[in-house]
C-alpha cells in the first residue's frame, strides 16, 4: 500500500487552487473595464518567484530551465492567447468571457498535474517547483504581451474614432 505524504499532495492542492483562482479572476475581470496595468501586473508580480533561485536546492541545469520556459512560451501560451479577446462597451475596453478559456485552463492544469508526477520522479520537489514555475512564467509572459498588444491596438483605434488623446 502506497502512502501519500503532505509534500506529494501540497503541489497538487496548490495547482488546483491556483487554477481555480485564475478562472475566478478571469471571469470577474470581464465585468469591469480592463487597462494596460491590469494586463501587465500579473507577470510582474509573478516575477518575484525568481527569488526561489537564490536557494541552491531549487537550482536546475540551464538547459532544463530553458526547455521549461520555452515549453510554456511555445506550447502552452498559444491556447491562452487564442482565447483572450477584447470588446468595446460604452467607450471602454473589456476582456470577453470565454468558455474556451475555462476549458483551456483546466486542460493545462491537468497536463501540469500529469507532468508533475513524471518530473518529480527525476528531480527533487523544490526542483520540480522551479521547473513548473519557469513553465508557467514562460506561458504567462507571451500571453500577457499579446493581450497588451491587442489592447493597445484597440485603444489606438478607439482614440482615433473619438478624436481625443485620452490614454487609459
Amino acid at each position: 500500500m502506497t502512502t501519500i505524504s503532505i509534500p506529494q499532495i501540497a503541489p497538487i492542492a496548490v495547482a488546483l487552487v491556483g487554477g481555480l483562482a485564475v478562472v475566478a479572476v478571469r471571469l470577474k475581470a470581464s465585468s469591469k473595464p480592463t487597462s494596460l496595468k491590469k494586463i501587465l501586473v500579473p507577470p510582474l508580480g509573478m516575477s518575484t518567484g525568481f527569488a526561489m533561485f537564490l536557494f541552491p536546492f531549487t537550482h536546475i541545469p540551464w538547459l532544463w530551465a530553458a526547455a521549461a520556459f520555452l515549453a510554456g512560451a511555445l506550447l502552452f501560451a498559444y491556447p491562452l492567447i487564442w482565447s483572450s479577446k477584447f470588446e468595446v462597451r460604452g467607450g471602454d475596453i473589456y476582456l470577453v468571457r470565454s468558455k474556451a478559456f475555462v476549458v483551456i485552463v483546466i486542460g493545462l492544469l491537468i497536463v501540469r498535474l500529469l507532468l508533475h508526477d513524471l518530473v518529480e520522479q527525476a528531480v527533487t520537489i523544490p526542483q520540480t517547483g522551479a521547473i513548473f514555475f519557469l513553465l508557467a512564467f514562460g506561458m504567462i509572459v507571451p500571453w500577457r504581451l499579446a493581450m497588451a498588444h491587442r489592447y493597445r491596438a484597440m485603444l489606438d483605434s478607439l482614440t482615433k474614432e473619438s478624436g481625443d488623446g485620452d490614454q487609459r
